[in-house]
């Protein structure tokens, strides 16, 4: 019954609808995620202050590799698990959550002992000046023991999705951003523990959606059976799932490297106000960033199980709807950072001098945010369809191959003000060779479409 009922929904005629209901309980679990960086940066910006932004934003690179890891084989596994639910390979699927839940744990438990092997030379190496380190290291040794559980959460949750269980995908993360927020205050200010509380809260937070995840596979609500004999490295599908997953791991690890390159740029200017501008700028597009990826999220089962059951004018038709709504929705992030930027500052910090610093760099780098909707769902479409090299050309475009090299010549002329300028400027380049590749695939979409037709058409007469 679960089986059929996850099939029904994928195979659904009303795109919109369906992209609506698979979407909207990712875009609330991904705001509140969002939303839960940017309270856990306020309670940090108030509790201890400016050097204590300043202090998770240089470890914030390291949390982005964890969950680029994370998506590496959420992502990657859930595509292989939409495809094979559409062409009804049940033996497949759950040959693929064996081999994503395995390398989940294995991976975070690698990335916890090499974190606390070179914990300071890290944080160096990621921009950390003599008086940001302490900070930055209070947060990380503990923030490290989370990473045990954060990957295998993360891609547990992709499955779910994938199941067309978006419902039960949202609540598994406001149950972790919700505690989080929760548990800030309670450690930050009441048990007087600083910036090593909010890494506590985020680590406790991390541990129980784990635990929440494990007992919806082991209580029956999955269509997909948790059996120990899964649970190996199947070497088709494991290299696949690497290989579709490398798109969302690449985007991200560019964004990590990207993070690292810019803290040591702005250290190198003699103030850390600047890496903490950079910390809060970085929240704040996170804020309206994550609605799209909850868009891509919903699109991606829609669009593989589709392209799996060769439905290709279905992939189509929802492509076109995501592109919309998706631009739509970082057109009004636009609007709001750029008229209310003052506020959006005065929010994290009490500090003046970091407030009006951080006005001008904000409206500079969100200039061309309406582009970036179209960037996040182009890459996530050719991987839903297992199209893994388009995937990882637009994600690393907009951030290693456009704005790594701006962010090296731009600030020669232009000082600081280089740094914020390189970020529209690779958002237009990346746009281009976005939109280009996703009119190819709308017409590649309408010529399978019209291919089926006609071998329609032949049988009928036969």
């Amino acid at each position: 019954m679960a089986e059929c009922k996850g099939n029904e929904i994928l195979s659904s005629d009303h795109i919109g609808s369906l992209l609506f209901r698979l979407s909207v309980p990712a875009i609330i679990g991904m705001m509140v995620q969002a939303l839960f960086n940017i309270v856990d940066t306020i309670f940090v910006g108030r509790g201890v202050g400016t050097p204590g932004i300043a202090g998770i934003t240089i470890v914030f690179p390291i949390q982005m590799f964890v969950m680029a890891v994370s998506q590496l084989i959420g992502i990657g596994g859930a595509s292989i698990i939409s495809r094979a639910l559409g062409s009804k390979d049940t033996a497949r699927a759950n040959k693929t959550l064996g081999s994503m839940l395995l390398s989940a744990l294995l991976i975070g438990v690698v990335i916890t002992v090499i974190g606390y092997l070179f914990t300071d030379g890290l944080l160096r190496l990621f921009g950390a000046t003599e008086s940001i380190l302490p900070y930055a290291r209070d947060y990380l040794t503990i923030i490290l023991i989370g990473n045990i559980f954060f990957p295998f959460a993360v891609s547990a949750n992709s499955v779910i999705r994938a199941e067309g269980r978006a419902g039960f995908a949202m609540v598994t993360m406001l149950i972790s951003a919700i505690l989080n927020i929760i548990l800030d205050p309670i450690f930050i200010f009441w048990l007087g523990m600083g910036i090593r509380g909010a890494a506590i809260a985020t680590v406790l937070a991390k541990a129980v959606t784990a635990l929440w995840v494990t007992i919806y596979f082991f209580t029956g609500k999955s269509m997909l059976k948790l059996k120990l004999k899964n649970w190996l490295f199947h070497k088709g599908i494991t290299s696949e799932m690497f290989a579709i997953g490398t798109a969302s791991f690449v985007r991200l690890v560019a964004a990590s490297i990207l993070i690292v390159f810019i803290n040591n740029i702005l250290a190198s200017y003699g103030s850390d106000i600047y890496i903490a501008t950079m910390g809060i700028i970085l929240r704040l597009l996170q804020f309206f960033v994550m609605p799209i990826i909850g868009v891509a999220q919903g699109l991606q089962p829609i669009v593989g199980f589709n392209y799996g059951a060769k439905r290709f004018d279905k992939s189509k038709r929802a492509l076109n709807i995501a592109l919309a709504v998706a631009t739509g929705i970082a057109t009004f992030g636009f609007v709001l950072l750029f008229f209310f930027s003052k506020s959006f500052f005065s929010l994290f910090t009490t500090d003046r001098d970091l407030i009006l610093s951080g006005i001008k760099p904000l409206r500079i780098v969100i200039m061309l945010l309406p582009l970036v909707g179209a960037q996040i769902i182009g890459a996530s479409v050719f991987q839903a369809i297992g199209k893994a090299v388009n995937s990882i050309i637009l994600s690393i475009t907009r951030r290693a191959l456009f704005l790594i090299p701006l962010l090296f010549i731009l600030p020669r002329f232009m000082d600081v003000n280089g740094v914020w300028a390189a970020f529209p400027i690779s958002d237009a380049l990346a746009f281009t060779l976005t939109a280009t590749l996703l009119l190819l695939q709308l017409k590649d979409f309408t010529k399978k479409h019209e291919q089926n037709i006609e071998k329609e058409d032949v049988v009928l007469e036969d």
